[in-house]
C-alpha cells in the first residue's frame, strides 16, 4: 500500500478509535439482566480505571430511582479521577427533561436519541421531518446552555440508509452546524452486512469529512464484529461495544472481541489495557448471571486450552501452534487439556508447569490412566494431575497377586443392589454374587464370600470409608475415596481415584488386598 492516507487527522491505516462501552446501558436490556446500583458502579470503576476505556454508557435517563442512584455513584466516582467527562447518559427528545435529569445525577454528557429513518419519524414520532428536527435543535440548545455535551443517536440509521437515504442526510444537513460532538449510527435491527456497512458508512464520511461518526452494532446475523471492523475501515472513529456481548436480542459487539480483531487484523490504536478484559468478563458474568460461552473468542473458558496432543507437541517445537491471540496478553495462560486426547505431549506440559518430573515409563502410565478416563468422557484437570500421578505411582500394577478380571453391579427400583465378580488372586481365577445395602457393599460381599469359601481366610474390616472431590479438581471429573481397614492387628489405608464413586472404591479394595498379598 502507499504512503499513509490522512483525512482531516484520521489515519486510514493506522487508525485511532474511540472505544465506548454501553454494558450498563443497552447491555442491560439482555433478557432477564438489571445491575444492582453497586454492581454497576463496580463495573463502571473496572472499566473506567483499569481497562481504560474511552467513553462509558451508564444508563437511560428517568427510568428509575434506582437507575437514578447508580448514575449519581458513577458519576461521583469518574469526577474524583477527573473522568466525568467519559460518563454517557442515553436521553431522549423531551424538551428539557433529560437534560435536567442527567445534569441532577451530576453527568456532563447526553447521548441524544434521535430518529435515523423517515419511518421511525413518522410512525413512531407521528412528526414530520422538520418538527423532529426543530425539537432536536431545542433539546441540544437547553444542553449547551447548561454546559452539557451532546453526541447524536441516529436511531434505525442503518434502515435510514437503505430506504430513505434522502431522510437521513436532511437531519445531517440540519444538525451538522449544531454543537454536537460526535454522531452516533447504529444498526438498531441487526440488518447490515459488512459490504452495505463500508457502502453507507462511506457515503456518511464523503459528505460530511469534518464530522465524527461511531457505529454501534447488533448482532441479530452474528455480524457486530465484522460491521464494526468494516465502520473503521470506512471511516468511523469510535465503536460502540459491551462486555461478553451483552445487549437485547442477540447482543451488541463485544469489547474483547472487537479489540483485538481492531490491533491484528487492522493495526488500530486504542486506549484498552488487554490484560484486563478477562477481569472484567468474569465480573460481568458473575453481576448479570449470563453465562459466558466456554469457546467465546479471548475470554471463553476453553479458548487458550490445547486438546490435542499433537497441538501440545507443536507448541514446544517453535510454537507452531501460537498466533498473535497470547493469552498471557489477555491475563490469561495457555493450557494443555488432559483427556482420551492429550497425548504425552499435553502430559509434559502439564507436568512441567506443576514441577513434576517422571520417567518415560511412569509419564505412559499416567497417559494411560488420564485417557481411561477420557474415554469416559470426563474433564481431567491440571490440579487432578498430582492425584493421578500419586495413585498411578503408589500402586504398579505389574506385580499385583490379585486382579480384578470383571465385575457387574446393579441398582433397581424395589430390589436389592447386586453385584457378580470375577477376581484373580495368585493365578487363579475365582467368581461369586452377592446382594447388599448398595452396590459397592454387594460388591464386598462378594469378595468376602470368595476368600472365605475359596481361600479359607479373614476378609479385612472396613473401619473408614471417605469420599471427596480432590483439591482443586470439578465434580464432574474425579472423585477419591479413601477407605481404611481393620487387618487384626494393624490397618491400613488405600485410596482409589475415579469419575465414578463406586469405581474409585472397587480400586481402593483392590489395591488392599494386594498390599496384603505382598507383605
Amino acid at each position: 500500500m502507499g504512503a499513509t492516507q490522512q483525512i482531516n487527522g484520521y489515519n486510514r491505516l493506522h487508525p485511532y478509535v474511540e472505544i465506548m462501552d454501553s454494558t450498563l446501558r443497552d447491555g442491560e436490556q439482555t433478557n432477564g439482566v438489571s445491575f444492582l446500583p453497586h454492581e454497576k458502579l463496580m463495573v463502571a470503576r473496572k472499566l473506567l480505571r483499569d481497562v481504560n476505556v474511552d467513553r462509558l454508557e451508564v444508563a437511560s435517563a428517568h427510568v428509575s430511582d434506582g437507575e437514578k442512584e447508580a448514575v449519581r455513584m458513577i458519576c461521583r466516582y469518574a469526577a474524583s479521577i477527573d473522568r466525568l467527562d467519559r460518563v454517557e447518559v442515553l436521553g431522549f427528545v423531551d424538551g428539557h427533561l433529560s437534560v435536567d435529569w442527567i445534569r441532577d445525577c451530576g453527568g456532563r454528557v447526553i447521548n441524544l436519541l434521535a430518529k435515523g429513518s423517515l419511518k421511525h419519524c413518522t410512525h413512531q414520532l407521528k412528526k414530520t421531518p422538520e418538527e423532529h428536527i426543530a425539537d432536536i435543535k431545542k433539546v441540544v440548545a437547553h444542553a449547551s446552555k447548561h454546559d452539557v455535551d451532546v453526541n447524536l443517536y441516529l436511531e434505525d440509521w442503518s434502515s435510514g440508509m437503505k430506504d430513505s437515504p434522502e431522510y437521513v442526510y436532511k437531519v445531517m444537513d440540519a444538525l451538522s452546524g449544531e454543537p454536537i460532538k460526535r454522531f452516533m449510527l447504529p444498526d438498531t435491527l441487526g440488518i447490515m452486512n459488512p459490504l452495505q456497512c463500508v457502502e453507507y458508512f462511506r457515503k456518511m464520511v464523503k459528505r460530511y469529512p469534518d464530522l465524527h461518526f461511531d457505529f454501534h452494532a447488533h448482532n441479530d446475523y452474528d455480524l457486530a464484529v465484522s460491521n464494526s471492523l468494516a465502520a473503521v475501515l470506512s471511516g468511523a472513529r469510535g465503536l460502540h461495544v459491551t462486555v461478553n456481548g451483552l445487549g437485547e436480542r442477540c447482543g451488541n459487539a463485544p469489547l474483547a472481541s472487537v479489540q483485538a480483531i481492531l490491533k491484528d487484523q487492522f493495526h488500530a490504536k486504542t486506549n484498552i489495557n488487554e490484560e484486563q478484559l478477562n477481569d472484567i468478563s468474569r465480573m460481568v458474568e458473575s453481576f448479570s448471571g449470563i453465562a459466558v460461552a466456554p469457546n467465546q473468542p479471548i475470554v471463553g473458558e476453553n479458548v487458550f486450552t490445547q486438546v490435542a496432543g499433537v497441538h501440545a507437541d507443536g507448541d514446544t517445537k517453535d510454537k507452531l501452534y501460537y498466533n498473535e491471540l497470547i493469552p498471557e496478553r489477555f491475563g490469561r495462560r495457555r493450557e494443555y487439556a488432559l483427556g482420551k486426547n492429550s497425548g504425552k505431549a499435553n502430559i509434559a506440559k502439564n507436568l512441567e508447569e506443576l514441577g513434576l518430573e517422571l520417567t518415560p515409563e511412569q509419564t505412559k502410565r499416567v497417559t494411560q490412566r488420564i485417557t481411561e478416563l477420557g474415554d469416559k468422557k470426563e474433564i481431567v484437570t491440571q490440579e487432578d494431575l498430582p492425584y493421578i500421578v500419586s495413585d498411578v505411582l503408589k500402586h504398579d500394577s505389574s506385580g499385583d497377586k490379585v486382579r480384578l478380571v470383571s465385575y457387574v453391579v446393579s441398582t433397581a427400583y424395589g430390589l436389592k443392589p447386586g453385584a457378580n465378580v470375577k477376581v484373580e488372586i495368585n493365578g487363579k481365577q475365582y467368581e461369586a454374587g452377592a446382594t447388599g445395602d448398595g452396590q459397592y457393599d454387594a460388591f464386598v460381599k462378594a469378595l468376602r464370600y470368595i476368600y472365605r469359601k475359596h481361600l479359607g481366610r479373614t476378609f479385612p474390616l472396613l473401619a473408614n470409608y471417605k469420599v471427596s472431590i480432590p483439591p482443586g479438581g470439578r465434580s464432574d471429573a474425579l472423585v477419591q475415596t479413601v477407605i481404611t481397614w481393620d487387618n487384626g492387628n494393624y490397618q491400613l489405608r488405600t485410596r482409589g481415584l475415579d469419575a465414578d464413586q463406586a469405581e474409585a472404591a472397587i480400586q481402593a479394595t483392590i489395591k488392599m488386598l494386594n498390599i496384603i498379598e505382598n507383605s
